[in-house]
């Protein structure tokens, strides 16, 4: 599966003309493209607890743009009107490889900015309201067809319909205007403020997201990692004390000794920050963690069901990424970090870029002792599992 990007254009020039710069629309950019699932699939899925779902009623439910929550089951799809609503199910891509596939032709894009495959299905009129996102998407029509309305005007994003479940805009006067047919794509940067709108039953739409962490999430999360290993456990204690005139008065040797004990939070390497990071941008949702095997395979175990089996596949829920340094390398998964000699590059490439691994495909780094203690340790995280598993 390939994009096909409208003619002039290719991944170099969409990035450097299009990319959280402005819109585009691609027409038939995947042509072949079918919805990787029914809609009684889709539903289906929304009865599962581990899946993340939601109903938008735009009326006919307990209030404007009601917002339903999963898992569902049969009586609540079977109560609902005949038309203005939406099923939307996230992280299908983690679920389903047959989801996970639709990535495949955006990763001319860093693998850590993904955030999901989200698909919604609409009846007649289904809409989830004039709103903006503050992350990248690409809208692939997959079955029934879409009305897209939107405009560049800044927009505030706090600055919606009071009272809603959902982040409604309360004006909205569109710029462009597309009828989207299955295999139209459309890429919208963030905070363009867009609408679409189901024509006719069965309309599905495919959402490839791309997450952008905030800066004061990581500046959060940062200097929860340098509080856990910089500063010791216990509490502040004086130092030397003598009567005190004016009891008010916070003396310069409290700042002073205070602000030695705070100055290591200051202080940072190039490794300590590379390390968190990685472990950072790879953490998965609650819902969507991976876990160890009940009963771990051996060396001699794994490496025969390795054999026997021919190939490895990665499980939906790991998230897998890697960085060069100057002496190590290291892998990320799912916010844990493990330490490679940087003469593995090649063996890292192939485990985080394939979703399936052949047995042959992997042999020159199996040869390795440390490649393949590290292949059976994440087989035995849950992170890989057999094909027929």
């Amino acid at each position: 599966m390939q994009l096909d990007f409208p003619d002039g254009l290719d991944p170099e020039r969409f990035l450097r003309d299009f990319w959280q710069k402005r819109p585009l629309l691609m027409r038939q950019g995947l042509a072949a493209y079918h919805s990787p699932v029914s809609p009684e699939e889709l539903a289906g899925l929304a009865c599962e607890p581990e899946v993340e779902s939601r109903l938008v009623l735009e009326r006919d439910g307990s209030r404007p743009w009601e917002a339903r929550h999963g898992p569902f089951d049969d009586d609540d799809f079977a109560s609902l009107p005949d038309s203005h609503w939406t099923l939307l199910v996230q992280d299908l891509d983690k679920h389903l490889p047959e989801a996970a596939a639709l990535l495949e032709p955006f990763r001319f894009l860093p693998d850590w900015r993904v955030d999901d495959v989200m698909i919604s299905y609409a009846v007649d009129q289904g809409s989830v309201g004039p709103h903006v996102d503050d992350y990248d998407v690409f809208l692939v029509q997959a079955a029934g067809r879409r009305r897209w309305r939107i405009h560049t005007r800044p927009v505030n994003p706090e600055h919606c319909i009071p009272g809603l479940d959902l982040r409604i805009l309360p004006e909205f006067e569109a710029e462009q205007d597309w009828l989207l047919e299955p295999g139209d794509i459309l890429y919208l940067p963030p905070n363009v403020a867009h609408w679409g709108t189901a024509e006719g039953d069965d309309c599905m739409t495919c959402s490839v997201g791309f997450r952008a962490p905030s800066w004061r999430e990581m500046a959060l999360s940062w200097c929860e990692e340098l509080i856990e290993r910089s500063l010791p456990d216990g509490r502040y204690l004086d130092p030397p004390l003598s009567p005190q005139m004016e009891s008010a008065e916070i003396r310069p040797e409290v700042f002073e000794r205070i602000g030695e004990q705070l100055r290591v939070l200051q202080t940072d390497t190039p490794e300590r920050l590379r390390d968190w990071l990685g472990r950072h941008l790879t953490e998965a949702k609650d819902n969507l963690q991976t876990h160890p095997r009940e009963a771990p395979l051996a060396p001699e175990t794994f490496e025969a069901e390795l054999d026997r089996h021919g190939s490895l596949q990665r499980t939906g829920y790991a998230r897998l990424a890697f960085s060069r340094g100057e002496t190590t390398n290291r892998l990320f998964v799912n916010g844990q970090s493990i330490e490679l000699a940087s003469g593995h590059t090649g063996f890292l490439h192939a485990i985080t870029q394939e979703r399936h691994l052949h047995a042959g495909y992997l042999a020159p780094w199996l040869e390795e002792p440390e490649c393949r203690e590290l292949l059976r340790r994440l087989f035995n995280d849950g992170v890989f599992e057999f094909p027929d598993e």
